[in-house]
């Protein structure tokens, strides 16, 4: 079993960068693809982004792609939600995600297999 925590959420203002951690403890991520997903209020998850089990693909959704990097460090058992020139818009819970099966570059919320509890991002103008 992997628990996943996420770590680094806040109020920012519109323009400023954050930056999201995921740790993982019970097992090693370093097999498994791994994600972040987000939750505006009122609206339904959405995909961010997704990084394949050695870092070297990458899938983000289309419209944050030049403003948000994922990257993880397999050593620290950690992924990473770069986040840059936030808008009111990204206000959101972001929640980090992992998928140990193949095909693994997928980016449906039911294709994950865990879930941390999330940590909340809040933009103001």
């Amino acid at each position: 079993q992997v628990q996943l925590v996420e770590s680094g959420g806040g109020l920012v203002q519109a323009g400023d960068s954050l930056r999201l951690s995921c740790a993982a403890s019970g097992r090693t991520l370093s097999s498994y693809a791994m994600g972040w997903f987000r939750q505006a209020p009122g609206k339904e998850r959405e995909f961010v982004a997704l990084i394949s089990w050695n870092g070297v693909t990458t899938v983000y959704s289309g419209s944050l792609k030049g403003r948000f990097t994922i990257s993880r460090a397999n050593a620290k058992n950690t992924v990473y939600l770069q986040m840059n020139s936030l808008k009111p818009e990204d206000t959101a819970v972001y929640y980090c995600a992992a998928r140990s099966r193949t095909p693994q570059m997928l980016t449906k919320s039911d294709d994950m297999d865990y879930w941390g509890k999330g940590t909340l991002v809040t933009v103001s103008s």
